[in-house]
């Protein structure tokens, strides 16, 4: 457990942008790896089982909620979204000029702020892409979304982030 309590939470909290989510689900993958422990104990493999088990108790976690939570987030979208019509072409700042001057875990927790900051239909796939490798199509068939809109909202997710990196408010 010791060895990928980190990994298991930080999949989550990226996953979930919720800490007490994150705990929550790290407890159930860590209860799970118990019920599988004779398997686990000597797999070489055991890190991606609980990566694995992590993304799909999140993803079902999003799911079971997604109708609660719907509706205030996209009044939330459509807010931010209001605001930035008609601006035509962003202008960001290269990740590297814009991490010049900060050490890594300044980085890493400036990014993790950021993606707490995305919307979950945003978040989410750009998660699943960038930290755990999974291909489009994969992401569209875990979340029951269309390929299009996968690429669409991986595309308007990095945009979204690097308007926050940029201003971080």
């Amino acid at each position: 457990m010791r060895d990928y309590q980190d990994m298991v939470f930080t999949t989550a909290v990226r996953l979930l942008a919720d800490e007490a989510e994150a705990e929550d689900t790290a407890q159930k993958v860590f209860l799970k790896a118990y019920d599988h422990f004779a398997m686990l104990v000597a797999s070489p493999a055991a890190g991606g089982w609980l990566k694995t088990v992590t993304t799909r108790l999140c993803l079902n976690h999003l799911r079971r909620y997604r109708g609660r939570w719907r509706f205030f987030s996209e009044l939330r979208s459509a807010e931010s979204e209001g605001g930035e019509k008609g601006g035509g072409e962003l202008d960001l700042a290269a990740p590297d000029v814009f991490f010049a001057e900060i050490d890594s875990t300044d980085r890493r927790e400036a990014m993790e702020r950021a993606l707490a900051r995305l919307p979950d239909r945003q978040r989410v796939p750009l998660v699943l892409y960038h930290f755990q490798d999974q291909s489009y199509e994969e992401i569209a068939r875990h979340l029951g979304i269309s390929l299009a809109k996968v690429k669409t909202d991986i595309l308007r997710g990095r945009a979204a982030l690097a308007k926050i990196l940029v201003r971080p408010d």
